[in-house]
């Protein structure tokens, strides 16, 4: 299907009430990790565990530079062959790179998987029945994992009240799983997956963002992506001072404006300090009600403030309640 015969982003809305969509979400790349230490490997490598990540659970991590700066976020899960990372596109070749510098003497493989493997994104009031009738597993906990046949369903977050899965298959058998779960859901355009992903709270990492935040700027730890009891990792210092020994001044905020999407790493100010942003745009996509709503990093006594997108003088953005709750401290601590 072209892009110009997907429905409008308003129509699946609609659907996703009533029948629930089905898309091929844009921009998302896979990396697959094999080998006796891969998950050994991995777990020295990244934010959260990955030496007890079982078959029957997806995992958020980062990768940190050595300053805690996010150089990639992930969705991880075993499959049948290794580890899988999932990461957006267009930091899958650099960062798979830079991970294969450090496994040295270590057992483990880094390869391409998207070149071999696709991604559906599912999300609605059918989305589980068309699920069960195209004889897919239908993982109910957060992040739960099933897979069978070499194919693996993971259960995401919410979004917008709704549920959502991912299923991920060879290529090869992308198109008539697309076509089967269609059968009874609607199709979606990838653009309104990138909406559903803003609702759900969960940020992504893209090469216009990475080193600009510490994974607590971007509510990472709130949503599962830090585990501050595992070993070392690459700016693990960093990040436990941050969660331990000061006051964090920035977290993240659902935000929307009018007009066309900013991309990311757009950055956001306040009229009363016209010289220095107050934040920075991590994600954003077309709403369905016209306008963009994104993910943005603000400071935290900046957030209930007037804000304005590019400028001081730039078009205006509100903020609004993600889907978590995300504990902030005073304003004067905020401010402090």
């Amino acid at each position: 299907m072209s892009s110009t015969e997907f429905p409008s982003l308003d129509q699946s809305l609609k659907s996703l009430r009533a029948a629930g969509i089905v898309t091929a979400p844009g921009g998302l790349g896979l990396i697959r990790v094999a080998g006796d230490d891969a998950a050994t490997f991995l777990h020295s490598q990244l934010t959260n565990a990955v030496e007890d990540l079982t078959a029957s659970t997806a995992r958020l991590a980062g990768y940190c530079s050595p300053k805690g700066r996010l150089m990639a976020s992930f969705l991880m899960w075993r499959d049948a062959d290794g580890i899988v990372l999932q990461l957006s596109a267009d930091i899958q070749p650099p960062i798979q790179k830079r991970l294969t510098m450090f496994v040295l003497r270590a057992k483990a493989k880094l390869s391409d998987l998207s070149a071999t493997h696709g991604i559906l994104g599912i999300a609605g009031a059918g989305a589980e029945a068309a699920l069960q009738q195209a004889g897919l597993p239908t993982p109910q906990a957060p992040l739960a994992t099933a897979s069978d046949d070499n194919v693996t369903v993971i259960r995401l977050a919410d979004a917008d009240g709704e549920p959502r899965w991912q299923v991920v298959a060879p290529a090869a058998r992308i198109e008539a799983l697309q076509q089967s779960l269609g059968a009874t859901l609607a199709i979606a355009s990838p653009a309104f997956w990138d909406w559903l992903d803003v609702a759900s709270g969960i940020p992504r990492i893209a090469a216009a963002t990475q080193e600009q935040f510490v994974p607590q700027m971007i509510n990472f730890e709130l949503i599962g992506g830090v585990n501050f009891r595992k070993g070392c990792y690459p700016g693990q210092e960093v990040v436990a001072r941050s969660q331990y020994r000061g006051t964090l001044k920035r977290r993240m905020w659902r935000v929307r404006g009018t007009g066309d999407v900013p991309a990311a790493a757009a950055e956001i100010f306040r009229p009363e300090d016209p010289e220095q942003p107050c934040g920075m745009l991590v994600n954003a996509a077309p709403a369905p009600q016209g306008g963009w709503e994104g993910l943005a990093e603000l400071k935290i006594d900046a957030a209930n403030g007037a804000l304005h997108l590019g400028a001081a003088s730039g078009p205006a953005v509100s903020t609004g309640a993600l889907p978590y709750e995300v504990p902030l401290p005073n304003e004067a601590e905020a401010a402090g």
